[in-house]
């Protein structure tokens, strides 16, 4: 008896059989060929059919429980679909198997190529998604990529030092000057062609010639190394202007845009050397933390205006000026205030012993810290006061260090949103601050300043 191929087969009948009584396999297969003999005529007889192989071989699959019996029946077929339909129909004709009752009904008529055509069209679908992605780059991906890999073979050594440098260091009139060679790489990725490395933090001899000739700018990394590089290099060469990578990046790491961004934003040597204390003969005097001077501005006092007691303003209530970041208020009309009522003076702070701690705070005062320092909360931000308890300015806690420098005293307070470290503790101590109040502290020994933690504020 021939047997049809899983594969040849077109249909699948799916039957499901019930039976009051207790049966075997064997048992059901007869009844099916045995029931349907000659009720659909010589071209439609099963045993014809299976023997030709139009017909595969039909799996009865029963199991046996309380007494009766249930199970499934399957056949394969590959005749078309009216006649797949028609002898899927005759099983269910079948009323007896043996001594019992049974019951047989057609399920479904699964379609094998519906199932293949869908495994055809999910796998197309991820041989594509492979090819579009592995094989076939686009036209601007291959360009940039050979681009890329063009401007990565034109680094040349240059002078006697054999210095990283771009192919146009000679023919450019303006020249980048960095740290290394992975920032030449980045800037001959990006389309700079003129960078120079300086191999270090000293500017070699070749650099230094190179600075007498053309229009140099100085691009380091956004880091306190970036800093003295700059220091060194602006005390040994006639640097023109000074740029620096975004804050905690490197120059080999930043992207087009922030090149471009960071040498529009480049400022001339001689701020560069204001901002970082280098007088006209090289020497060091006063070193900063920021190459970039932050601008500083006032704010208003959170009890109001601030009044001037000077005789050049008689008195007269002046007006609020910006905030830090803020857009400039348009001008608005002086008005004459009523004279203020005599107030007691605020006391001074008084100079102590290195190991004392400074002067305490008044009621007055902590009520006024805390609720700043409340209302710096998250902001990353820093308020300066005066001795009047006004606010001075309000600047990012990045910046505090360098502003209250270049404000050279007056300052009684500092209320910050952030940890006091050993550097920002010596700068108050000099200038003469009273009290630094913030959220947590890195020094043990507060020096002549009074160092105020949220959770003395609390108590």
């Amino acid at each position: 008896m021939a047997k049809i191929s899983p594969v040849a087969a077109k249909y699948i009948v799916h039957s499901s059989i019930n039976i009051d009584g207790v049966v075997d396999r064997p048992d059901v297969i007869g009844a099916i060929f045995g029931q349907t003999e000659g009720l659909l005529g010589s071209d439609l007889e099963l045993r014809e059919l299976q023997r030709s192989g139009r017909i595969g071989r039909i799996e009865v699959n029963v199991n046996t429980s309380s007494g009766k019996t249930a199970g499934e029946i399957v056949i394969p077929s590959s005749l078309d679909k009216t006649e797949t339909a028609i002898v899927a129909a005759a099983l269910e004709i079948i009323q007896r198997i043996g001594p019992c009752n049974a019951k047989i009904e057609v399920t479904k008529i699964e379609d094998v190529r519906i199932s293949k055509r869908q495994f055809v069209i999910e796998r197309a679908k991820e041989l594509l998604k492979t090819l579009t992605q592995d094989t076939l780059p686009d036209s601007q991906e291959l360009a940039d990529e050979v681009s890329q890999s063009v401007r990565m073979t034109e680094v040349c050594e240059y002078g006697r030092e054999k210095l990283a440098a771009g192919p146009d260091i000679d023919s450019s009139e303006d020249i980048i000057i960095v740290e290394g060679r992975a920032d030449v790489l980045n800037l001959l990725k990006h389309g700079f062609k003129n960078a120079i490395a300086l191999n270090g933090t000293s500017a070699p001899e070749t650099v230094r010639e190179l600075t007498k000739k053309k229009t140099c700018t100085v691009f380091v990394d956004g880091d306190r190394g970036g800093d003295l590089i700059v220091r060194e290099i602006l005390s040994n060469a006639e640097i023109d202007f000074v740029c620096k990578a975004p804050d905690g990046k490197e120059v080999e790491e930043i992207t087009q845009k922030e090149i471009h961004k960071a040498l529009r934003g480049r400022i001339t040597a001689e701020q560069a050397k204001l901002d970082l204390g280098i007088d006209e003969n090289g020497a060091l005097r006063e070193p900063t933390d920021n190459l970039r001077k932050p601008t500083f501005q006032r704010e208003e006092s959170r009890f109001g205006p601030r009044r001037d007691n000077n005789n050049n303003n008689g008195g007269r209530v002046s007006q609020p000026e910006i905030r830090f970041g803020a857009k400039p208020m348009p001008p608005q009309p002086v008005v004459a205030a009523p004279s203020p009522m005599p107030q007691s003076p605020l006391p001074r702070p008084v100079a102590l012993h290195p190991t004392s701690g400074g002067s305490k705070l008044t009621p007055e005062e902590k009520k006024l810290f805390k609720q700043t320092l409340e209302d710096l909360f998250g902001t990353r931000g820093a308020c300066i006061f005066d001795e009047r308890l006004n606010v001075m300015g309000k600047v990012p806690l990045s910046e505090l260090t360098s502003t209250i420098k270049s404000l050279s005293g007056g300052v009684h307070a500092l209320v910050l949103d952030g940890a006091i470290d050993l550097e920002l503790a010596r700068v108050a101590e000099k200038l003469g601050v009273a009290h630094i109040v913030a959220t947590s502290t890195k020094i043990k020994e507060a020096g002549r300043v009074d160092i105020v933690t949220d959770e003395k504020l609390m108590n």
